[in-house]
């Protein structure tokens, strides 16, 4: 078999099956384990899946930058922004962090809602700007341009000084072995502080997301307190987590 064959019957066994086992792939093909791990490698430095321990998982789509992730999915995260706002109640003091699902959320929230939102993301205070009784405090930090918030331990520093009520975590993969990832190390922990700063965490996930995985864990799916995503709920998610369909 030709490596583009076998590099495009990976493919298509990722996408029907969730996942690529290597040793099982050899036997398969007749081919030798290290010609399978190549391949994998080469996929995934073209972004095509996401390569862990003994195979492949699909790679997310999402972890892309920001002029691409502004055109993806677009009304299913409307959708589950208008699920979500309602979570934000007054007098709360509520995480959110950055990314255009986020964004989709704020066009949903109460004109008149009083409560402090602390973001290191300047595009979601900017966009908070019309909310005359909200409390915006951002946390600085440097800018990781591929997703314009802040990083860094200025930025980490800040969240471990801070107990909110809610966060709203970012991720760009969810996947029922792997749990919440990313695409960059530094975000990945300073998403985890973020959880930790929090009573509760609330993911929203658009359907791109959902069983893909990105470089970077963030942390177990037991970790979040809700979830929202488009239609029912996932039958792998921990008991413990709530689900809201949007």
């Amino acid at each position: 078999m030709l490596t583009t064959q076998r590099k495009t019957l990976l493919l298509d066994r990722l996408k029907a099956d969730g996942r690529l086992i290597a040793t099982d792939l050899a036997l398969e093909l007749g081919c030798s384990e290290d010609t399978i791990r190549r391949d994998l490698r080469e996929l995934a430095a073209q972004h095509l899946l996401t390569r862990v321990h003994g195979g492949a998982l699909p790679a997310s789509p999402t972890d892309r930058p920001m002029p691409f992730r502004r055109i993806l999915q677009t009304e299913a995260k409307d959708r589950l922004g208008a699920r979500a706002a309602p979570l934000i109640k007054p007098g709360m003091v509520v995480i959110l962090d950055g990314g255009t699902t986020h964004l989709a959320l704020i066009r949903h929230l109460p004109a008149d809602l009083s409560a402090t939102v602390v973001t290191h993301s300047p595009g979601i205070a900017a966009a908070l700007e019309p909310f005359a009784d909200l409390d915006i405090q951002l946390i600085g930090g440097r800018i990781y341009r591929h997703s314009m918030v802040a990083t860094g331990a200025v930025t980490h520093d800040a969240y471990a000084r801070l107990r909110a009520d809610l966060c709203f975590l970012g991720v760009t993969g969810l996947h029922p072995d792997i749990g919440l990832t990313t695409g960059d190390a530094e975000e990945a922990a300073i998403k985890r502080r973020m959880i930790d700063s929090a009573g509760e965490t609330v993911v929203l996930a658009t359907p791109d997301k959902i069983g893909t995985a990105s470089p970077w864990a963030i942390a177990p799916l037991e970790r979040i307190t809700t979830l929202v995503t488009p239609g029912d709920r996932p039958d792998w998610l921990p008991a413990a987590v709530s689900h809201l369909a949007a």
